[in-house]
């Protein structure tokens, strides 16, 4: 049985993604990268983003008209799309089988046995396409799934891993739909992450990234503060001491998490790594009070300068919504300036996007999709000067980087990522996948780096790459 899975959107969408790929590759299922070939085709959505929601739609309503011939195929949509339509996807994709929440995709693997099953019974008695739908829908909350123990399905070589510490959000921005996806926060034990984080280690792991929603301002109503520091700086801590993890990330926080504490660890945890990735969303006060993010452009620019006090050298990503609802020209030119004094490294420019239940949807004077186009485009040449300029002071110099396996772009070539999160293509040879070693650069396109590795002495006697397909093997 092959079973073709599609993944939209964040991080924890990835790592629930790893969390279904291995329950169900213990059930004797196989993964194929084909859905035409699938006995089962879910989807893992995104509901950030009509536009992700869209994506995921069109995706299943795809791949179920090319196989009307193939009525046994069982379709489901997973995660955050899942967990805020409910039933209302049955309308919506009459092809689908299976609506699985954000808090039970330890149950998917149960509900395709029993799907596929079914089915499988039914189109043997002949009934027709229409009659041999399921129609299960499972989104109900359930307590302690946030405590699950995670493991990890590592392919050859793998030196980096996300690690969910907790879910849900309870700040409830006005244009964001995650709290009704994910619910209020919850988080897990330290001691239970950082098991998990050693047995990632033992493995060969050599990074993790922390998620979390507001990553954070992990177990504040949970967790108690020790010596003046906050769980999540506890948690740092903890993860530092784990023997064969060399970096460590997190991903994403928020303005008000950032206390003196988390600070401060920047400059003395060795294994952070110098980079957070910082969501501004405006560089208006009057549009950041409209989107109750709780802290003013002054306040955001501040914690920069204080981070990189701390780090010299650290680098800073973010998001940026462009044409919230009544963003003025005034409003924008703000949100303009504040991206060019953040000398942010990249951002992520999204048009605002309204989304049914949150309360920038029903908020007057929402913008016309030429506006939001215009700025849209207009603050990308902003964030893509910035990108070349960062990228030119890299070229002639040697970076650390951790190779992470081929590139997307060009599986002939490797791909690895600096301490600051630049990625860097390089001609490599297997012994450097999962490797950290210096790489000398030679060229950017702003966004990647292009470097030449040194062969290991072994090695420098066969001065030609081998071919992709050997790489991972």
């Amino acid at each position: 049985m092959k079973v073709y899975l599609k993944t939209y959107g964040c991080q924890m969408n990835e790592r629930d993604s790893e969390q279904v790929t291995r329950d169900l590759l213990a059930r004797g299922y196989e993964m194929t990268p084909d859905a035409q070939v699938a006995d089962v085709v879910l989807v893992n959505t995104c509901s950030v983003r009509d536009l992700a929601e869209q994506k995921a739609l069109g995706k299943m309503g795809l791949v179920a008209a090319r196989n009307r011939h193939r009525p046994e195929v069982v379709y489901g949509f997973l995660g955050c799309m899942a967990q805020a339509r409910g039933a209302d996807l049955l309308r919506d994709a009459p092809h689908a089988d299976l609506v699985v929440g954000t808090q039970k995709f330890h149950r998917v693997a149960d509900h395709v046995d029993a799907a596929v099953a079914r089915k499988r019974a039914r189109a043997l008695e002949g009934l027709r396409h229409d009659d041999l739908r399921l129609g299960l829908v499972d989104t109900g909350e359930e307590e302690g799934s946030q405590n699950a123990i995670h493991q990890h399905t590592l392919a050859p070589r793998q030196a980096t891993a996300f690690v969910s510490i907790m879910q849900g959000c309870n700040m409830h921005c006005t244009y964001c739909i995650v709290p009704r996806t994910r619910g209020a926060e919850r988080a897990r034990p330290i001691e239970q992450i950082v098991g998990e984080v050693r047995g990632l280690a033992e493995r060969g792991v050599k990074e993790v990234t922390l998620l979390g929603q507001i990553v954070n301002l992990y177990g504040r109503h949970e967790f108690p503060k020790r010596d003046g520091k906050s769980p999540f700086v506890q948690l740092l801590e903890a993860v530092q001491a784990v023997d064969g993890i060399e970096r460590i990330r997190f991903t994403s926080p928020h303005p008000i998490g950032f206390r003196a504490d988390l600070v401060d660890a920047f400059a003395r945890l060795p294994k952070l790594c110098e980079h957070v990735h910082f969501p501004m969303q405006s560089g208006s006060d009057r549009i950041l009070r409209a989107m109750h993010r709780g802290y003013t452009r002054d306040k955001f620019l501040g914690l920069l300068a204080q981070l990189r006090a701390a780090r010299p050298g650290i680098a800073f990503t973010t998001d940026i919504i462009v044409g919230f609802p009544g963003e003025t020209e005034e409003d924008y030119q703000l949100t303009r300036e504040a991206t060019g004094a953040a000398d942010f490294q990249n951002a992520f420019v999204f048009r605002y996007s309204p989304r049914s239940l949150t309360p920038a949807a029903d908020l007057p004077d929402q913008l016309t999709e030429e506006v939001k186009e215009a700025r849209n485009q207009d603050l990308l040449a902003v964030v893509n000067a910035l990108a070349v300029k960062h990228g030119d002071a890299w070229v002639g110099r040697r970076a650390e980087i951790l190779c992470e396996g081929p590139s997307k772009t060009n599986p002939n070539r490797l791909s690895g990522r600096t301490r600051t999160n630049k990625i860097v293509v390089f001609e490599g040879r297997p012994r450097h996948v999962g490797e950290i070693f210096e790489v000398h650069v030679r060229h950017s396109s702003g966004f990647t780096l292009y470097a030449e590795a040194d062969a290991p002495a072994e090695e420098s006697s066969d001065p030609s790459p081998l071919p992709a397909e050997g790489l991972v093997a």
